[in-house]
């Protein structure tokens, strides 16, 4: 894995349901929108309404997500929808 890039597993009850590089993800969680990007602090969050992955080539995956955790450490990104 490049240091420039994330690599980003979403996954539910049902398993893997997106995982690939990424630039950077973007979330929404009680404070507001937030960003992760490569070289990010160790992280975790409840997360909601949406993630937006932003590939490495600048494309855009959008993720609805009624609930979920978000962990974020060493530049892997792990997202766990259906946690409440």
């Amino acid at each position: 894995l490049m240091a420039n890039l994330l690599h980003v597993i979403v996954r539910d009850r049902s398993g893997v349901q997106w995982e690939g590089e990424a630039a950077a993800v973007s979330g929404f969680n009680e404070a507001g929108p937030f960003d992760v990007l490569p070289s990010h602090a160790n992280f975790i969050s409840i997360v909601k309404k949406k993630l937006a992955v932003t590939k490495p080539d600048g494309a855009k995956q959008e993720i609805n997500v009624e609930s979920g955790v978000m962990h974020v450490q060493e530049n892997k990104v792990m997202v766990y929808l259906g946690v409440k």
